[in-house]
């Protein structure tokens, strides 16, 4: 089997997200879990002024794509070929063309693992940020996104919270 890489797809504009929504429903439906890994929309923060306020939110990098990491075979680019929304891959002709690791840098998409020396279930605090110095237990760690969710108390109850791998430390 050959290796995944990534892969743009063009669609609309503006249905980035249900682009996304219906490739993973259809990676779920044909069980290809296997062979279409990820599927991304870029976002970036960006700062806003509305009515005088700076507001941070969250913009595409790059309205009218989505990023998929797949083995390109028959079938994966069938299944992404004719999502509804799909109008084809960036690259010549038919054939898709992978992105090389020199413009997966500016994205954020690191190739190599990371390795953590804590786990679900395990006491953390954390150290910058809006929540330093607050403690919880990990509940889920995603290393895609360099981030764990741990339950803190806010208001008299447990709220689930994302926090960066690296404004955390072992308790």
């Amino acid at each position: 089997m050959s290796e995944a890489k990534w892969y743009v797809v063009h669609t609309y504009s503006g249905y980035e997200n249900k682009v996304k929504a219906n490739i993973e429903k259809t990676i779920e439906n044909r069980h290809l879990e296997d062979q279409i890994l990820e599927v991304r929309v870029p976002l970036q923060e960006v700062v806003e002024m509305r009515n005088g306020t700076a507001k941070q939110v969250q913009k595409k990098m790059f309205p009218g794509y989505v990023l998929l990491n797949m083995v390109m075979n028959d079938d994966t680019w069938y299944v992404v070929r004719n999502t509804r929304g799909v109008t084809g891959f960036v690259g010549p002709g038919s054939k898709p063309v992978p992105l090389t690791e020199e413009e997966m840098l500016p994205l954020g998409i690191k190739a190599e693992d990371i390795q953590v020396d804590f786990a679900e279930g395990d006491m953390v605090v954390v150290t910058g940020g809006a929540w330093k110095d607050t403690a919880g237990v990990i509940t889920a760690i995603s290393t895609q996104k360099q981030t764990v969710t741990i339950n803190v108390e806010l208001f008299g109850r447990e709220t689930p919270v994302e926090i960066s791998f690296a404004e955390i430390k072992k308790a």
